[in-house]
């Protein structure tokens, strides 16, 4: 029994070590260092600190982690952020005077948390909220005890407890900021803050730039942000040594609830599902071109899933309306009528509802007013120009006032947002209350009115038409003489386009006015068609250099009798050709039909097409960077007015080098619409007659036959990989990829973006605006047409470098070679490597 009795009273004595050394886990004292390799944890197990090793980097850092969240590793603080460690000889210490410091190898310090205040038996204590503390071991947990805490130094994540704002007596700001990469804990360029000038709001900045504002809190939300009243226990503190926001656990079973600023510059707030094993995203901004700070300058209001994107608030114009024309929508918008206040006149309010309330930083605000005594305030004061409720828990609590133009408006979907009201001159303000104007009924009369003058106006100018029509039957059915057509009448004698102002009005027009010349005249201006007018040959026919009498140079396409392009589509690129106008496409000038004979008469282009110089090997170094990224833009403006501005909606179907012909400066003209078509809505069209281009075709539409505006934005993809890399997409053998579009995700999947750059390029300006190219490229052309972008975002992308881009999905196509001559079936024939068109091709 004795023998038994001595091993049981050593083992209570080795457990009973074991629970006092446990009570210390959590803390580091000035007697026990942290060496790499060893960790503390808080009291409940939530948290861990210790050394570690980002993603694939073999740098050291001390961090703090969660501890039962596996596999996943999910940092929320570092320490020595910018001065990693090269081995794992780090130790973490705690000094007699309360400061932690981290020392290598030969005990040089390379990271320290220094206190101005005194210690006298400091501790430092990792506790259950993430928080790292240093206090003195006989001291409270209380804010005001503590020495020095992590919250106050965050890093890219913001845990419930930590605050982003400002401590307005000794300056310092809690602010937080991104990593550099998945790899690099290092401060990266993205920071989110709290300006506190006039009434604090929170900001996300790309260095100095301002990329995104929340707007205003409101007690329950900010204005911009609907998604934020599913944060647990969110408020917002102005005190008078504070500002500040922060969330607060309700709810102390959430407490793997956090919000991460990326190294993209996303803000996300998520929390970790224990069933999935996966962090879930609640919340996430910014999300498209609208998030994006002053998008559409002062006045201006951005309206999500509108194209375009910007518009002027109603009772206000453009200011420059041609720079809105261009999508140019910086310099915003100005009121139809200006302010009386300081002509002596009288202003009153309209409302705007449902908005993200304007930038406040020329805000004043009073907790204390109503809503009528802040209207007041406000009216009182020429210079100021809207004001709004502060708190909308409780009606017309508070006041906020602006007092200079107006910012960074967006509309607000899914009821949220916020009204305000805006300074009008009396005219324009006083028939309105709650935005519904008081003289409804008079505007319908006016409206009834004005319908039934339209109506009978429509119905004489019906009956003159086919009088002239009749009367000019003969006219028409000979055709005019080409030869002596006056092209300066119809383009200006430098064969440029109309102007602005005439494309407005043309496009218009119910009726073009396209002429129709004799076959004589047309052969006549080509030499009968001479093999040296020849200036190349398309999928439906030759094109021709024609010189008319006074010197005029035209382009004329022959449809040839055996292409796969009959009446329909002679009629077809004829009828939508010369109802658009737009500078960066090619315009019809007239067509003939003599018999068999259909010909197209377009402008001349007297640089020919992309390809002629882009895939040549001699020429391709005239295309410098910034002329190619001219000629991008160029095409990209091109498709937006096809598919948003022409007043038909039109899908290309048929987008390539070949068909991007190029004018005397070199200004891009997208060509060739005998595949188009007419589309109507927002989604896709199914069609058994696949036409178009092996190597610029979308998946959906090679496959399935199903083509939509995405189809050309996929196409539009290819275009821009192929000019920044001076390849041709289906001619590509200078890796294992089967295509262009495989090598360049291979590329952008090994952080190699920079490879795929024409050696032509070599001293160009902008590598980050190569990448930022070829990351647009890739999101064009990435598998699934939902996930890519339109063309008005993505002219938002190409216009605006402050625009955030995502990251892209793998494209379609992009298999490798060795997989595809390892399997024992032969590429179909729809894998042509050719640029030839396709005319017709059933459908799968």
């Amino acid at each position: 029994m004795e023998g038994f009795v001595i091993p049981l009273c050593i083992l209570s004595l080795s457990i009973f070590s074991i629970l006092i050394t446990s009570n210390g886990v959590d803390t580091i004292a000035t007697t026990k260092s942290l060496a790499d390799g060893e960790t503390i944890v808080s009291s409940g197990g939530i948290f861990e600190l210790g050394f570690f090793s980002p993603g694939n980097s073999t740098n050291r850092y001390v961090g703090i982690w969660y501890k039962k969240i596996l596999p996943i590793m999910t940092v929320v603080w570092v320490a020595n952020r910018e001065t990693p460690l090269f081995d794992k000889a780090g130790v973490l210490k705690l000094t007699s005077s309360g400061i932690l410091v981290l020392v290598n190898g030969t005990d040089d310090i390379i990271w320290s948390a220094n206190t101005s205040r005194t210690a006298q038996d400091p501790v430092a204590q990792l506790l259950d909220s993430g928080n790292m503390v240093v206090r003195n071991s006989d001291d409270e947990m209380k804010a005001e005890s503590l020495l020095w805490q992590s919250f106050d130094y965050p890093g890219d994540t913001l845990l419930p407890g930590m605050k982003v704002g400002k401590n307005l007596e000794t300056g310092h700001e809690w602010y937080f900021s991104s990593w550099k990469s998945e790899d690099d804990p290092a401060q990266g360029v993205f920071t989110l803050v709290v300006n506190t000038h006039g009434y604090p709001q929170i900001f996300i900045r790309n260095g100095t730039n301002d990329l995104y504002g929340t707007g205003p809190w409101n007690g329950l939300r900010f204005s911009g942000l609907p998604d934020t009243t599913t944060i647990p226990g969110f408020s917002y503190y102005f005190l008078t040594e504070d500002v500040f926001y922060t969330h607060e656990l309700t709810n102390a079973s959430v407490v793997t609830l956090r919000s991460v600023l990326t190294h993209e510059g996303y803000i996300t707030l998520s929390v970790w599902v224990d069933q999935t094993r996966s962090w879930f995203t609640m919340a996430s901004a910014p999300k498209a071109g609208c998030d994006m700070y002053a998008s559409c300058g002062s006045y201006g209001i951005c309206v999500v899933n509108n194209s375009p994107m910007c518009e002027c608030l109603d009772k206000f114009l453009p200011t420059y309306p041609k720079d809105w024309d261009r999508f140019d929508w910086s310099r915003g918008c100005v009121r139809k009528t200006p302010l009386g206040c300081h002509e002596g006149g009288e202003d009153g309010f309209v409302m705007y509802s449902r908005v993200k309330l304007p930038d406040t930083r020329n805000s004043w605000f009073n907790t204390r007013m109503n809503l009528e005594e802040c209207r007041r305030t406000c009216l009182e004061n020429c210079s100021c120009m809207a004001y709004a409720s502060l708190d909308i828990r409780e009606a017309g609590s508070g006041c906020l006032l602006w007092f200079d133009d107006l910012i960074d408006f967006k509309e607000v979907i899914g009821g949220s947002g916020q009204d305000i009201y805006l300074r009008m001159a009396s005219s324009e303000s006083g028939g309105y209350v709650n935005s519904t104007p008081k003289g409804r009924n008079i505007k319908r009369k006016w409206i009834i009115t004005a319908l039934a003058v339209s109506m009978t106006m429509l119905t004489t100018a019906f009956f003159y038409c086919i009088w002239r029509r009749k009367l000019q039957k003969k006219v028409n059915v000979a055709g005019k003489d080409l030869l002596s057509f006056d092209l300066g009448t119809s383009i200006g004698a430098d064969n440029t386009m109309m102007t602005e102002a005439s494309k407005i009005q043309n496009s218009r027009k119910k009726e073009v006015d396209l002429p129709r010349f004799n076959f004589a005249s047309v052969s006549a201006a080509t030499d009968k068609f001479s093999d040296a007018n020849k200036l190349g040959e398309g999928g439906f026919g030759p094109v021709y250099k024609g010189r008319l009498q006074k010197g005029y140079m035209v382009a004329v396409k022959r449809l040839s009798r055996k292409s796969g392009q009959g009446l329909e589509e002679f009629q077809n690129e004829a009828m939508l050709i010369a109802k658009l106008q737009h500078k960066n496409l090619v315009r019809l000038l007239g067509c003939c039909i003599d018999g068999d004979e259909k010909i197209l008469i377009y402008e001349y282009m007297p640089n020919k097409s992309l390809d002629f110089f882009l895939f040549d090997p001699t020429k391709h170094g005239i295309l410098n960077w910034e002329l190619r990224l001219k000629i991008i833009e160029g095409i990209a403006q091109g498709l937006l007015y096809l598919h948003e501005y022409s007043r038909l909606r039109i899908i290309h179907r048929d987008l390539k080098a070949s068909n991007i012909l190029l004018d005397k400066d070199m200004n891009p003209k997208i060509s060739d619409f005998g595949m188009a078509r007419i589309f109507a809505g927002n989604g896709s069209q199914e069609t058994k007659r696949i036409v178009g281009t092996y190597g610029y075709m979308s998946p959906e539409y090679a496959w399935k036959g199903l083509f939509s505006v995405k189809s050309d934005v996929f196409s539009f993809g290819v275009l821009v990989l192929e000019i920044l890399s001076g390849k041709r997409n289906t001619a590509f053998h200078d890796s294992d990829s089967l295509d262009l579009l495989g090598y360049a995700w291979d590329l952008w999947k090994n952080s190699r973006g920079l490879d795929l750059k024409d050696p032509i390029l070599e001293d160009m300006s902008s590598t980050n605006m190569l990448l930022r190219y070829m990351n647009i490229g890739l999101l064009c052309v990435q598998e699934s047409a939902a996930d890519r972008p339109t063309m008005s975002v993505v002219v938002s992308m190409l216009n605006n470098e402050l625009f955030l881009l995502p990251s892209p999905k793998q494209p379609a196509f992009s298999i490798n070679r060795s997989v595809l001559d390892s399997t024992s079936h032969k590429c179909p024939e729809i894998c042509s490597g050719n640029d030839v068109t396709i005319s017709i091709l059933e459908a799968r």
